[in-house]
């Protein structure tokens, strides 16, 4: 699950460093779900400048938040497009989020389903070398789509067209473990390639860590081991 994509669509990346304070060992156990998620309980937030309305004294709750998340992210090319400024104001909505988060994330149920990557704060994280200033060149991104199954099964794929008129995908399958109530950690197999009439495989195994910190039935949030914020909005 992780956009790190992992879940988010992580490129082949070496093992973060985490420190024993935070992630524990991963469990061999398959991924387990409470039903249902208690919402953590928050008095409401005074606004700050994240989110744009006019009159800075009303206040606001997590409805709010992520539609001003959303508001900041959609048609920015994941976040390519945006500018340093606007990069620190997704910041400082997703710190807000944050604090109405549901209690241990990694076992709410709403973590499965489809989800649309649609922003991240390092643009070559999703999709590797494809997304990198030269990647960009030749391959266009269409979709990038993670897949959580049940019990703890992770797919993500990226979908492109190369020169403008060739289309192609990426795709990864990995196991999904969890590491405490908010960390998750993904090991991927190596990448499958898919472009024209070609199929092939490449690489090695890869793996993504995920802090989960904020989810609910519409987006989900996560922070990488490296420090990427991941923004995923529900697939309808």
């Amino acid at each position: 699950m992780a956009c790190s994509f992992s879940p988010a669509l992580p490129s082949s990346v070496s093992k973060p460093n985490i420190s024993k304070a935070s992630v524990s060992k991963p469990s061999n156990l398959p991924l387990t779900v409470s039903v249902p998620c208690e919402k953590r309980q928050s008095k409401s937030l005074r606004i700050v400048r994240a989110v744009s309305i006019s009159n800075p004294e009303v206040r606001t709750g997590p409805d709010d938040l992520v539609q001003s998340i959303l508001s900041k992210v959609i048609q920015t090319d994941r976040g390519v497009s945006l500018t340093k400024e606007g990069h620190k104001e997704v910041a400082e909505v997703a710190q807000e989020l944050q604090k109405y988060c549901v209690n241990e994330p990694v076992k709410c149920p709403l973590i499965f389903g489809e989800w649309d990557v649609v922003y991240c704060s390092n643009p070559t994280s999703p999709g590797g070398g494809y997304r990198s200033a030269v990647g960009r060149l030749f391959f266009k991104a269409k979709e990038m789509v993670q897949v959580v199954e049940a019990p703890d099964t992770v797919k993500n794929s990226v979908s492109f067209t190369v020169l403008g008129f060739l289309d192609g995908e990426v795709s990864l399958k990995g196991k999904l473990y969890v590491l405490d109530d908010k960390w998750i950690q993904v090991i991927f197999e190596p990448p499958e390639l898919k472009v024209g009439g070609l199929e092939f495989r490449y690489g090695g195994e890869s793996e993504v860590k995920l802090q989960i910190t904020y989810i609910d039935e519409k987006i989900r949030l996560g922070l990488g081991s490296r420090g990427s914020l991941f923004v995923f909005q529900r697939r309808k």
